[in-house]
């Protein structure tokens, strides 16, 4: 039995570097971006009817860039090569893979939002891993002693305040200041075909604004670490040794499934397309769906009972993916956006909801002012609704900063 295990697994390893289907070729391992090498896809290249390839399928590559170095991964259940895990691939080829970070929601992607993650070890491997969140948001030099490389692989959908992209900028940070290189392998960004909603200022920033964008930023995760070492926004305006590894055959108006969720509260497509709209709610006192079947594709609140188009009710409870669920055990009601977003884009923030719910409940406490105003950002949006402002006139307001960030970004986009 033991030999037949040997047999399959290196047949496992001498089929994944003779499938020309699934890795490039030794030729395209310049198709990285480096510093000296600004690569870009253009999107005439990419054929119809061909998957895409992200960054953790490009093994050749990989194995090129982590040969005999020690290695530790960032990552969690997105993490994957297929339907194998990242880790377990590259442990499988014999990659020195020293120690796993993992972001918000852990390792294994089941924890609560804002639940503290312990640092532990995974049953499978064996491996130390060392949770970024919590007290523990930046890697430590003593963590990071004796690493050469780190591997950043998170599916990112986004969105600002998701915080993968913070604990990316604090890995960049951390590698910078200790001699560690990183290598973003890329994933496409299911919200990628727009651009949205005010960008971060100066005042509010915190875990879920650390860099100064908007709150849809239209970047994969490797564009955007492209632009936090080219603008300096790490601190001290250091730059870390860094390597993209982007994705083929893929461009920002394409359409993209994730194959596996990337936390507990966004189950499907429809909840991550309108994850950047309805997050707003979690600054206020309105439930979006969390201890349900369907979070982040309803809304709601006990008080909008009998008030005009809020005909959809729900009842939150403790669940998986929310132990303590806003308004647990109260019967809400609100509205089902899951049709409004199946089969269909959504290409821009939508604020009608919140502006709507806002003057149907007329309640003072409606928001919680801390909480929405590091989500938009700024304390503006939540200013411009209490005002009574049309949503044309809050997306007017945003129109500058937008176009220059457009700008700014323009030389960090990689698929053109």
């Amino acid at each position: 039995m033991y030999t037949l295990r040997l047999f399959l697994k290196s047949f496992f390893v001498f089929f994944l570097f003779s499938c020309n289907n699934h890795l490039p070729a030794q030729k395209d391992l310049d198709k990285t971006y480096t510093k000296e090498n600004n690569y870009q896809i253009d999107v005439k290249n990419v054929k119809k009817n061909v998957p895409i390839q992200v960054g953790a399928e490009q093994l050749t590559t990989i194995l090129n860039l982590v040969k005999d170095k020690k290695v530790a991964v960032v990552g969690n259940q997105t993490s994957r090569v297929e339907r194998t895990h990242l880790v377990d691939t590259l442990l499988s080829l014999k990659v020195n893979i020293i120690k796993v970070f993992s972001p918000e929601h852990g390792f294994r992607g089941i924890a609560d939002a804002g639940e503290k993650v312990s640092s532990d070890k995974d049953d499978k491997t064996g491996l130390p891993i060392i949770s970024l969140y919590g007290n523990n948001k930046k890697p430590t030099a003593e963590q990071l002693k004796g690493i050469d490389i780190l591997l950043f692989d998170l599916q990112d959908v986004g969105v600002r305040f998701y915080t993968y992209i913070s604990t990316m900028h604090y890995v960049m940070e951390a590698a910078a200041e200790n001699n560690v290189s990183v290598v973003i392998l890329d994933r496409p960004n299911p919200n990628g075909s727009y651009m949205d909603g005010p960008i971060r200022q100066k005042g509010f920033e915190s875990f879920i604004g650390v860099d100064p964008i908007p709150v849809v930023h239209g970047m994969t995760v490797g564009e955007l670490a492209m632009m936090m070492n080219g603008e300096r926004w790490l601190k001290d305006s250091v730059q870390c040794n860094l390597t993209v590894i982007p994705c083929l055959n893929y461009h920002r108006d394409m359409r993209y499934s994730l194959p596996v969720p990337p936390s507990p509260n966004l189950r499907s497509d429809e909840s991550i397309k309108l994850y950047p709209s309805l997050c707003f709610f979690e600054g206020t006192v309105l439930s979006v769906g969390r201890g349900t079947e369907t979070p982040f594709e309803i809304y709601g609140h006990p008080g909008l009972k009998g008030k005009d188009g809020y005909t959809y009710s729900f009842t939150p409870v403790a669940s998986f993916g929310s132990k303590q669920p806003l308004l647990e055990n109260q019967l809400c009601y609100g509205e089902n956006l899951h049709d409004y977003a199946n089969g269909n884009q959504i290409h821009q923030l939508e604020l009608k909801w919140l502006i709507n719910a806002y003057k149907a409940l007329n309640m003072k406490n409606f928001f919680k002012p801390k909480t929405f105003d590091i989500l938009a950002g700024t304390d503006e949006l939540r200013k411009q609704i209490e005002s009574g402002l049309s949503e044309e006139e809050i997306r007017a307001s945003w129109k500058e900063g937008l176009e220059e960030f457009a700008k700014q970004r323009e030389k960090y986009l990689l698929y053109k």
